[in-house]
């Protein structure tokens, strides 16, 4: 079974930052893309960041310039890093990922979201 866990998420100051981490578990042999969501109360789901294998990652205009999406394949995990925050970055962040299995299956799987609020 080939599951996202998101963690990383709490309360954060206004201007602070955050370190959000997607780490795959499972057969995997590779993904395609990851890409970073979140999703306000009320809103739709926002796409925020994705890279893709061995290509360079792209960021909404929302956060581009203050986060960065990169990997470390060797623990299959995908981290979101956050600054400057404000209190409209406050959502339920989501990883969503195109995996390959080492049995060939093809997976197109969310994690379960981490909450981030950004309040004084």
């Amino acid at each position: 079974q080939v599951q996202l866990v998101e963690s990383g998420g709490g309360l954060v100051q206004p201007g602070g930052s955050l370190s959000l981490s997607c780490a795959a578990s499972g057969s995997i042999l590779t993904f395609y893309a990851i890409g970073w969501y979140r999703q306000a109360p009320g809103k739709q789901r926002e796409l925020l960041a994705t890279i893709t294998n061995g290509g360079s990652p792209n960021y909404a205009d929302s956060v581009k310039g203050r986060s960065t999406i990169d990997t470390d394949n060797a623990k299959n995990t995908v981290y979101l890093r956050m600054n400057s925050l404000k209190p409209e970055d406050t959502a339920v962040y989501y990883c969503n990922a195109d995996l390959i299995g080492r049995d060939g299956t093809l997976y197109d799987i969310w994690g379960q979201g981490t909450q981030v609020t950004v309040s004084s």
